[in-house]
């Protein structure tokens, strides 16, 4: 008889053709419509799936893992990130965790550079100004921001996405410093001409943009905090790209309104899209709606990702991007 199909859940819309593919290989369901799943929702599908495939609006935590189904043995995350999964009371259940590494790194480092044009040349200003019709025509003072070249980048976190946020600074002619837990090997500090600070605080007061692009865990969470926001240059701006909860969200509108820092580039917000209304009415600011993975590519190649967790885990072998609690 042919081994039966895994039962496959999915929390969410993924592009067409990874839907298409995973129906030729699962027993699927599919999101429709495309919104994220209730809590009483999630706890149904973990009781009658054997994999479920969950994004980052979905919080797997220990209380659903409690209540999953015996059948329930893969939480395929679509995503990279996954400090929204306990992952580990799921391996206390004997339920693996898989991600998604490494497919979403250029177009993320393409947003980080995109956003800190943004800032620094104030292009959200400009856009306004002409979808409101007050432009009046060119002047020599008019709209300034300031070069990128010659200018400090700092990035948090040198992991894939840190390092191709250096090689795109590096064209733009800016220095670039780094603070990491491990520093690099020296031909990785080479190839990006990057320079290592042991020291956070001493980084980031004298830098004259700020990348954060660390992952959130206990250790990272609020790590921009008001004290080290305070050690900034009032000319220097703040990107951010990796995830809210890594800068404390409050602090932040305050420095911004007290021009302690000069601007923020955020595409990440502490509590998900319940953002600081502050924040929203400060002119130096650009905000977006989680958009630096949003590529049609990068989401496929995602969808790719997890389609060959869920066949190696059918297969009996262990997924090749698996999560363990000591990766945290």
């Amino acid at each position: 008889m042919p081994t039966p199909r895994l039962s496959v859940v999915v929390t969410r819309r993924l592009p067409e053709a990874v839907e298409t593919r995973m129906k030729e290989l699962f027993d699927v369901e599919l999101r429709d419509p495309d919104t994220a799943m209730s809590r009483d929702e999630l706890a149904a599908a973990m009781r009658r799936a054997d994999v479920l495939v969950p994004t980052i609006t979905d919080t797997i935590d220990a209380g659903l893992i409690a209540q999953a189904g015996d059948k329930l043995k893969l939480i395929a995350n679509y995503g990279a990130g996954f400090d929204h999964i306990d992952v580990a009371t799921a391996r206390q259940r004997g339920i693996l965790v898989s991600n998604t590494p490494g497919v979403v790194t250029e177009d993320t480092a393409d947003m980080v550079m995109a956003l800190i044009l943004g800032v620094t040349r104030r292009i959200p200003e400009g856009l306004a100004k002409m979808q409101s019709g007050e432009w009046e025509g060119w002047s020599p003072m008019a709209n300034l921001g300031g070069r990128l070249a010659g200018r400090r980048l700092g990035i948090l976190g040198m992991g894939r996405i840190g390092t191709a946020v250096a090689r795109r600074a590096r064209v733009f002619g800016c220095q670039v410093h780094y603070h990491n837990r491990r520093r690099l090997r020296p031909e990785a500090e080479a190839e990006v001409e990057a320079t290592w600070w042991e020291s956070l605080d001493q980084m980031i007061a004298r830098m004259d943009i700020l990348s954060i692009n660390c992952p959130h865990t206990p250790s990272t969470f609020h790590l921009i905090n008001a004290r080290r926001l305070k050690l900034m240059k009032p000319s220097a701006v703040i990107v951010n790209t990796s995830r809210g909860e890594v800068v404390d969200e409050n602090a932040l509108t305050r420095a911004l309104r007290a021009n302690e820092i000069a601007g923020a580039g955020l595409d990440v917000y502490e509590r998900g899209a319940d953002i600081n209304p502050r924040l929203r009415e400060l002119p130096n600011v650009v905000l977006l709606p989680h958009m630096g993975s949003a590529t049609l590519e990068g989401r496929i190649e995602m969808g790719e990702k997890v389609i060959i967790n869920i066949k190696t885990f059918a297969d009996g072998h262990r997924p090749p991007d698996q999560v363990v609690p000591g990766m945290l």
